[in-house]
Parts: C-alpha cells; structure tokens; sequence
C-alpha cells in the first residue's frame, strides 16, 4: 500500500487479458501456473508444503481493489468473498463505516485498518484525530491498527526516523489502552541508508518498544529494498504480527523511491520472484498472527487478487 502515490488502475478488461497472456494461460489450473512460473527446485517444494495456517483467515488489504471499490463497493466486496478471502484489511478506519458492514454481511472478518501517517506524526492540517480513530476501531472490535507510510521530508535522517518511532510508540500506548495492537507497515525506503550510518529500517528495530509497536512486513518492498524478505521476518521474530503478501518480478532492481517503481514490477502471488510457501512458514515461526495479500498495480486487480490467492491454496 503507497499512501499518497496516484494510480488510474483499471477493473477487468479483454484488453488486459492480452497483455498478460502468459497469466491468463497460466491461471486456468493451479498446476499450470506451477508450470509456468516456478522453477523445478520451487516447484517440488512447494507441492511438499504444509497447508498454511493462515489460509483459514487469508485476508485481502483493500488498497489492491480501491478502483473497483468507488465504482461498486459491494459487488467489488462479493468478489472478493467469492475469490476465497476470509477477511479484508481497511486502508482506512474515520468514514469506511459502509465498508465494515458489508465485508461482514459477506461473512467477512474486519480485523486491521490503516491509519493516516500524518494523523500519527502530528501534522497540521484535516486529519482525524487520533483518539477519534482508537474509538471507532475499538467500537468496530479492531484487533489490529496499522502505521502504513512516512511522507517524504519526514524520514530522511536518523532524527526523522528516530522522531517518527517515539510519535509511534505514543500512539501504540493509546492503542494498547484500548486493546488494539498497533504494527508499521513498510515500504522500500525504510531500507536505504540514512546518514551513512544505518537504515531506517534498522532505527526503527531498536527504536520501537516491541510492548507498544510491532511489524506488519510487506515482502515485495522489503525485497525491492534489497533486503531478503525470509531473513527479515526472521529478524523480526517476536515483533511481527501481520504480513503483506505480495510478489515482484523477476530482477527488478533495488528501489528506495516507492513513487517511481515500474509498475509491471508488481506481480501476483506465485508469479514473481519471492517464495510464498517460505514466507508464510517462517511467519508461522516468528509469530505472525496473519497475513494479508495486496497488489498495488494491476491491469485488472479483481482477477490479480483471484490469481493470489489460487496459487496460495495450491501450495498444500
């Protein structure tokens, strides 16, 4: 999820049916896109794997259809429920009212929301409040508030980073005071080096209290980032509570600047070059509590979102 990036995403069209063939092909069975997209040694893992725990609660975060949303919300939210998601992950909670009530009349759970960054930070300007937000998250029965972004100007130094921490460690006191357990999702720019010194991924590792704020990691940012998403969760073990699975294309070079990535770089699950089988292993080990698929770019996010989860169900 990239707050504040514009996109004019598109719902499904024959056109972009065309111009991913190889995927359209590809997803007619579970084991064709096997064949097509993973390499041998990927492939015998894989059809070794465990089923993943995290099937049974598989959320959607609803950044991947925001398009659709506006044009349809609730056919856009059968869709969804009908691809097999269990849950669905706000990218906001102040005004998404309408969206809690139909994902759970689809037998949708609602458990995690994004916050506003600039809500967190402090920021002058119309933003809500964040004890607005702690109480309609807890009126909701949110289990899970997310921390998703830092605006640039805000993250350049070790000061920025080490600032944006505490302002985050405050609000996960205000969070744990109301039950909800705060997490900070991040981008690619976390990873890049910050005064010479050290990343801000790193700042953020020793500055969070691991009591008041833990991770949400995405793996394709991580990897674009140039950190190896399985040995991040595992740097993260104990610190982690939810996971964004997300694949990225083969050889996509490191990418610090989240505005100005290809968007072919974003893959579907199964598709790119990240294992999902291993992923959700390790997050089983680490203690994630669950995981959630989003796409950012997609020619035709309602089928992106389908093709996920398809290729996620056929690991077992």
């Amino acid at each position: 999820m990239t707050n504040g990036t514009t996109t004019n995403d598109s719902a499904i069209q024959p056109e972009a049916f065309e111009v991913n063939r190889r995927k359209f092909i590809a997803g007619t069975t579970a084991a064709a896109t096997l064949s097509l997209t993973l390499s041998g040694n990927l492939q015998a893992m894989h059809k070794k794997a465990p089923k993943s725990k995290y099937l049974d609660t598989l959320g959607l975060q609803l950044w991947t259809v925001r398009n659709q949303l506006e044009e349809d919300q609730k056919g856009t939210l059968k869709a969804v429920a009908d691809a097999g998601y269990k849950q669905v992950e706000l990218g906001r909670v102040v005004g998404a009212d309408s969206l809690v009530k139909d994902a759970r009349d689809l037998g949708m759970k609602v458990t995690s929301a994004f916050v506003e960054w600039n809500s967190v930070l402090g920021n002058k300007g119309d933003f809500p409040e964040l004890k607005t937000i702690v109480a309609t998250a807890k009126e909701w029965g949110l289990e899970h508030l997310v921390f998703g972004y830092i605006g640039k100007g805000h993250r350049e130094t070790v000061e920025h980073v080490k600032k944006t921490a505490a302002k985050a460690n405050a609000f996960g006191e205000m969070c744990n005071d109301a039950g909800i357990k705060l997490c900070y999702h991040n981008h690619s720019f976390e990873f890049k080096p910050v005064d010479g010194e050290t990343t801000g991924f790193d700042i953020l590792m020793n500055e969070f209290d691991n009591d008041k704020c833990k991770f949400e990691l995405d793996v394709f940012w991580a990897k674009l980032g140039g950190w190896d998403p399985v040995e991040t969760l595992r740097k993260l073990d104990g610190r982690i509570t939810q996971v964004h699975l997300k694949d990225l294309k083969e050889n996509v070079a490191v990418n610090f600047d989240e505005g100005a990535v290809p968007p072919d770089a974003y893959e579907e699950c199964g598709d790119g070059s990240i294992d999902m089988a291993e992923i959700m292993k390790v997050a089983e080990e680490v203690g994630a509590e669950q995981c959630h698929v989003e796409q950012d770019r997609s020619p035709g996010p309602l089928w992106s979102m389908a093709q996920s989860i398809k290729h996620l169900n056929g690991l077992s």
